[in-house]
């Protein structure tokens, strides 16, 4: 069985700093109460992870029920993501200001470029993702951030990254069955940076799958308990979103089974199901 037993266990990041093995997303949930009310109810349920970004819309939100759910803020973890608009050294500089007064927090657990500046639209796309890297940067070494990292980043946008006095620590890709971003996460584990799944449920054909189906009845689970534990044994941090506090309360309940080695090849043999079909090398937002 893996190490893991429970959802406030947590990885060593590679300056050492402790991160939740699952986390709860927040896309889409609506700004103000709704996000408040949703972080609280995960943090009832035992999250201790919190993922937003300010592409979100909804920071203010989830920093209420950060500050209102009773639990000490030290006991938490949070990640907020630089939006594309706003890559650049001053930018990044000055977003993350504002993003920390909507938030209403005195640091940042995790702090992500949420995309790489790519080839497709700018000739100087490794400067402008080598700036924006140096802010966070600064902003760690300040204290304000205790994590730095990247969301959507392929090796070759890393490339630049890892040429630098302080290296990425965490990478948020997109990650679920039909998904299996081999080359992404070897380069990642190579690298001592640990890789977190967003979308560990894809869009709605993977629930309604019925391979991930049979295989999650014969360990009397859900597909989407499946999908987590699947991701969990691949050593990837799921980030799955729900507004629903019991199920919210059933993505935790992943500890207490473990997906054979058969099994796990099953699924990592899964063709492409269920994707958002997003590409960092094509995005042109």
């Amino acid at each position: 069985m893996s190490t893991l037993k429970s959802v406030q266990d947590k990885y060593t990041l590679s300056n050492g700093y402790k991160i939740p093995c699952l986390g709860l997303g927040t896309w889409q949930m609506e700004e103000g109460e709704q996000a408040a009310e949703c972080v609280r109810q995960a943090i009832a349920c035992g999250y201790r992870h919190i993922d937003t970004a300010a592409a979100y819309h909804n920071e203010r939100g989830v920093g209420e029920g950060v500050r209102t759910c009773g639990v000490p803020r030290e006991e938490l973890f949070v990640t907020d993501k630089v939006w594309n608009s706003k890559r650049g050294y001053d930018k990044t500089k000055a977003t993350f200001d504002k993003t920390m007064q909507r938030l209403g927090l005195d640091y940042l657990d995790l702090f992500l470029i949420h995309w790489p500046a790519n080839a497709k639209q700018f000739s100087n796309w490794e400067e402008i993702n080598v700036d924006t890297w140096r802010a966070l940067t600064e902003l760690y070494e300040q204290g304000r951030i205790k994590a730095i990292g990247v969301s959507n980043f392929k090796p070759h946008h890393l490339k630049a990254l890892m040429e630098c006095g302080v290296k990425p620590m965490v990478n948020q890709i997109e990650f679920h069955p039909g998904q299996l971003q081999e080359e992404i996460r070897d380069y990642c584990r190579r690298n001592g940076i640990q890789v977190e799944a967003y979308s560990p449920f894809g869009t709605g054909k993977i629930l309604q799958n019925e391979t991930l189906s049979a295989i999650a009845s014969h360990y009397g689970k859900s597909t989407a308990q499946l999908c987590l534990r699947w991701s969990l044994q691949h050593d990837v941090i799921p980030l799955p979103k729900s507004v629903n506090p019991e199920r919210m309360r059933q993505n935790t309940d992943i500890f207490d089974f473990e997906i054979t080695p058969s099994d796990m090849k099953a699924i990592d043999e899964m063709p492409y199901i269920g994707g958002s079909g997003m590409d960092p090398d094509t995005v042109d937002w």
